[in-house]
């Protein structure tokens, strides 16, 4: 049966404004909603995102429809990723009948990892932000990650007669693609370059080996942004990225941090 009172109902987001003052953002915020996310291998990983969703609202509407963001979201049909994030967009430009449409999704991203020597297998946990808009002109993204790594002083191993400190660096890298970048790419990219990979789970063969393998390895904070830099601007994907490194230190009770911004 239809209900004939909603019908009749007037809506007032669609009334004109005198003001005549466009907004670039206007959604929703902090909605957090199961993902369903496509990976690198065509495998779909469920996860949790905290999202904000916006569209732009001309200048002669007084308001945007606050539910229809939620409506598309539960009953969107496809898993959301970063080769497809394109045609969720298109729909929110569609059902909200926008110029230009917004969405930031930030979510736990789970890797299954092999430890070195034991091969025991472990899930180890990824921060991962999406941010895309798509407009008449197209589509532009912006693909970040988080990796978490270990870093071993180059100068503490170098004037210490036994041992270096190290410590558990993030290393950000937020990159602006001109085609899909799969998060596996950045993880296995930022990976490669320090001085440990992590691993959720170790036996004691696998400790002995990433203990060494840190030590043969040193790299400051500064040659941790440098060198995922060299690697970033070799991929003719990314357009211009940002890369960050902070180093939680074991010998001070601050943080290390260095940041490279470049375009490709």
């Amino acid at each position: 049966m239809r209900d004939c009172a909603a019908e009749t109902l007037e809506d007032v987001q669609g009334r004109a404004d005198p003001r005549a003052i466009a907004i670039q953002r206007v959604g929703v915020k902090a909605v957090r909603h199961p993902l369903r996310i496509s990976d690198r291998g065509g495998r779909i990983q469920h996860s949790i995102a905290l999202c904000n969703m916006y569209v732009a609202l001309p200048a002669h509407l007084k308001g945007t429809h606050m539910s229809r963001f939620l409506e598309i979201l539960n009953q969107y049909p496809e898993p959301v990723g970063v080769a497809n994030i394109d045609g969720f967009l298109e729909e929110v430009r569609h059902r909200l009948e926008a110029e230009e449409a917004r969405v930031e999704l930030r979510f736990p991203y789970f890797v299954n990892k092999k430890a070195p020597v034991s091969g025991v297998e472990s899930l180890l946990d990824y921060e991962v932000e999406i941010q895309a808009e798509r407009t008449a002109a197209g589509l532009h993204l912006e693909l970040g990650v988080m990796v978490p790594v270990t870093s071993l002083c180059p100068c503490s191993k170098s004037i210490s007669d036994y041992g270096a400190h190290n410590q558990r660096s993030h290393v950000w890298v937020r990159a602006d693609t001109r085609q899909t970048v799969w998060i596996e790419d950045i993880i296995d990219l930022v990976e490669s370059v320090a001085s440990c990979q992590l691993y959720g789970l170790l036996k004691r063969p696998d400790e002995k080996f990433v203990t060494e393998y840190a030590y043969d390895h040193p790299k400051f904070v500064e040659d941790m942004v440098r060198d995922v830099a060299l690697r970033l601007r070799q991929d003719r994907r990314i357009r211009r990225f940002t890369v960050s490194s902070e180093n939680f230190e074991s010998i001070h009770n601050h943080s290390a941090y260095a940041e490279i911004q470049m375009d490709n």
